[in-house]
């Protein structure tokens, strides 16, 4: 049996990393060797499988971000149905290398968050955050131990319960005499700065703001459902872009606010999707002019987030894009222009670098070392990530 204890005596594990954005497009799945731990962390991919959220589902788990139309019965039964779909798509990277469920020591899962209410000056509501997709689900089905929840010991101490990718980035990436940046754009953009010669306190992480998140619900709204996302760009490409339009939405509170931050749908969700829509009707623009626009406002709020807080500050010799963003070739263009000439490149491990965080984190945890950067997430002091749920004996 795969016993806390024996995992943490392993210096070498094959592990699971599971995760599912705030985009809701599926379940990627990133199956690792780890060798070692801490600074001395070695990756190795093994095998990467995405798990799309079948239609039904994925119109659910969306109702569910809206109070209105969510009940706690509904969430009860998709926290299982999650964790269901969740173990499908470890079995199936399982079987995409090769390999058996015995073959897997761990899990690392992020679940799929449901709703996120980080601290804020002058907040109306108690800190909090639910990640849901039932890791006791995962473990039977996969036979195999989980370790998950990472967002909530963070909170405990006051943090935000993000970005948790950092220390991950800073375990990874780091460079000697080199200052380097990692920009993801998921449903949701955050960047990680590493210093030349960092240590885990120097690095600087944040929220910038809408990664795909407007993008694709806006492309989804104005194709009548036919898209769920831009393809490529190519609708941006073939729209114009409307300045008057990128400075009011600029105008946001939460662009202003000074890093660390977190974001999330409730922000940036259905409800300021309808307004970008409304907002370009009222100025007349055609459906490629509005994809256009919201694409040029992805784009602007991570050059501000640059320009603003960094660039002052630190050289940055590149800046290595990961996540779905990287694919939508109108939205790199136009971050490679604003921010040239620091060099743009895809990230190592690309779209299976964000699962492979949480593999890492699976392994920090088992061996008792803390996984959060509290200059970044604003917690009160480093914590251990997870909850640790045992495989059926």
């Amino acid at each position: 049996m795969k016993s806390f204890h024996s995992l943490s005596n392993k210096d070498s594990k094959k592990i699971i990393g599971l995760m599912s954005g705030t985009s809701v497009d599926g379940v990627d799945a990133s199956l690792v060797e780890i060798r070692g731990k801490g600074f001395e962390t070695e990756v190795n991919l093994i095998a990467f499988d995405t798990l799309p959220f079948p239609t039904d589902i994925r119109q659910r788990i969306l109702e569910l971000f809206n109070p209105e139309d969510s009940s706690v019965d509904k969430i009860c039964q998709m926290n299982f149905l999650i964790g269901k779909i969740f173990a499908e798509t470890a079995i199936q990277v399982i079987k995409s290398a090769n390999l058996e469920p015995s073959d897997v020591d761990l899990i690392g899962s992020h679940g799929q968050t449901l709703y996120h209410l980080p601290p804020k000056k002058d907040a109306k509501y108690v800190p909090s955050t639910l990640q849901i997709g039932e890791p006791a689900v995962i473990a039977y089905h996969t036979k195999t131990p989980v370790m998950a929840d990472f967002r909530v010991s963070d909170m405990a101490a006051g943090g935000q319960g993000a970005p948790l990718v950092s220390y991950v980035d800073f375990l990874l990436f780091r460079k000697q005499n080199k200052t380097i940046a990692l920009q993801n754009i998921g449903g949701i953009a955050n960047f990680t700065l590493i210093p030349a010669n960092a240590r885990e306190n120097q690095v600087i992480a944040s929220d910038t703001g809408p990664g795909n998140m407007i993008i694709d619900a806006v492309t989804e709204i104005v194709t009548n459902g036919q898209q769920q996302f831009d393809r490529g760009g190519k609708i941006a490409s073939e729209g114009r872009i409307h300045p008057q339009l990128i400075r009011k939405w600029m105008n946001h509170p939460f662009i202003k606010e000074v890093p660390p931050k977190t974001t999330g749908r409730e922000d940036f969700g259905q409800q300021f999707a309808m307004q970008t829509i409304k907002d370009s009707k009222d100025s007349k623009l055609s459906n490629t002019d509005i994809v256009a626009t919201v694409t040029e406002f992805t784009a602007q709020t991570i050059y501000y987030h640059y320009k603003t807080f960094l660039l002052p500050h630190y050289t940055i010799e590149k800046i290595l894009v990961s996540g779905g963003g990287i694919h939508n070739h109108t939205l790199i263009k136009r971050i490679s222009k604003l921010l040239d000439p620091i060099s743009i490149e895809p990230a190592p491990f690309n779209d299976a670098k964000e699962a492979i965080a949480f593999a890492v984190l699976a392994n920090e945890a088992i061996h008792g070392h803390k996984g959060n950067l509290p200059q970044v997430t604003g917690a009160e002091t480093s914590m251990i990530l997870g909850k640790f749920v045992p495989a059926p004996p």
